[in-house]
């Protein structure tokens, strides 16, 4: 079993969907063995939603930041061979991680 709600998560997470009039089931997640919850006749686990929503929004924040470095780079082209040799390089490495990183994405 995964790490269980933190302090901040059952705070912030937790108590604000009880009080939203959530139903707190008496089961608990597989996963991270928080309490599930149904809402609206969905059943989820809040903790896990939001643990996965944070690691989108971080993977777009690398993805994003080295998109911005690859257009720079690009941009910036020199004229000198050795030195554009160079800039090609770092650029094909970038485009690589872009590629792992979205078949990180895909993977989960």
């Amino acid at each position: 079993m995964g790490t269980g709600p933190t302090e901040w998560e059952i705070k912030n997470i937790i108590m604000p969907l009880m009080l939203s009039g959530a139903k707190m089931l008496d089961k608990h997640c597989p996963k991270c063995g928080s309490p599930l919850f149904e809402q609206n006749g969905r059943v989820f686990c809040p903790v896990c939603e939001y643990r996965s929503k944070q690691r989108a929004e971080e993977s777009e924040n690398v993805e994003s930041t080295l998109r911005r470095k690859l257009e720079a780079l690009a941009a910036s082209l020199p004229d000198d061979i050795d030195s554009l040799e160079k800039y090609l390089r770092v650029m094909e490495l970038i485009i690589n991680l872009l590629e792992r990183y979205k078949k990180l994405e895909g993977g989960e």
